[in-house]
């Protein structure tokens, strides 16, 4: 079982791999699509009370995916990826979307752990750098994994948008502030932590962006002092931008 899985599971090399915008590329952002608005057809004359178990079911799926992955790198990469941990914004906002549904105290900024994972899931989505530096065939593990996992986050974000749109309050922008910053300071002590730099443990680490810009811009000596600043603003401007176009069609339809 254990080598058939592996079999199964590991990069496959050689061949067509996946890039950017290949056919392959579009074909799971035009999955992602399909499943928005198959969701939204089902639910368009559902009860509201159906409607609004839709984003926690969908969440519970992304997160069982983020678990289930941990289990499964073993066999496919033949060790546990660290890289994994949630540092990232997209699955650190997994995890605390998924907690939000269920611890009290997190429920209140459940709206700005959409925004962020929706943001960040979006982009990885259209620029899946991540599994472009590996190589791999567009059917391997490693490429489905990874942008299933992240168009299922987008989806989550959409169905909260449609189905869950008042708990988009302009007032509470502070939050998208506070909390993107706390996530900033969160990833800079992974990166801290999990950095190793001499012996067999050798690894670099750059969850968030927050050491080096991912096009590598800004030179390696000033970029760990510009890329914190720098992604509080952007992330904090799209989220405004956002909960502001949200807030505005939910009063739009509520006035008709």
């Amino acid at each position: 079982m254990y080598y058939f899985l592996q079999s199964l599971l590991s990069d496959k090399k050689g061949g067509e791999i996946f890039t950017c915008f290949s056919l392959w590329h579009i074909f799971y952002v035009v999955l992602a699509i399909l499943a928005v608005a198959g969701i939204l057809l089902i639910l368009k004359n559902k009860p509201k009370e159906i409607q609004k178990k839709v984003p926690r079911i969908i969440i519970g799926i992304a997160f069982g995916l983020y678990v289930a992955d941990f289990f499964l790198m073993p066999l496919a990469y033949g060790e546990i990826d660290i890289e994994k941990l949630p540092f990232h914004a997209c699955t650190s906002t997994c995890v605390l979307c998924f907690l939000s549904y269920r611890v009290k105290f997190l429920a209140r900024f459940r709206p700005t752990f959409v925004l962020l994972g929706f943001i960040s899931n979006l982009v990885y989505l259209i620029y899946p750098a991540g599994v472009m530096w590996h190589a791999v065939s567009p059917l391997s593990y490693r490429v489905v994994q990874t942008l299933v996992f992240h168009a299922v986050m987008t989806v989550f974000g959409l169905t909260v948008f449609v189905y869950e749109s008042e708990e988009f309050s302009l007032k509470n922008w502070r939050f998208d502030l506070l909390i993107t910053a706390c996530l900033i300071l969160w990833a800079l002590l992974g990166n801290y932590v999990y950095n190793g730099t001499r012996g067999e443990y050798s690894h670099f680490f750059n969850w968030f962006f927050v050491i080096r810009d991912p096009f590598n811009i800004f030179p390696q000596s000033v970029a760990p002092f510009i890329m914190p600043f720098l992604n509080l603003a952007l992330f904090f401007s799209v989220e405004t931008v956002l909960r502001w176009l949200i807030y505005t069609v939910k009063t739009r339809k509520t006035n008709d």
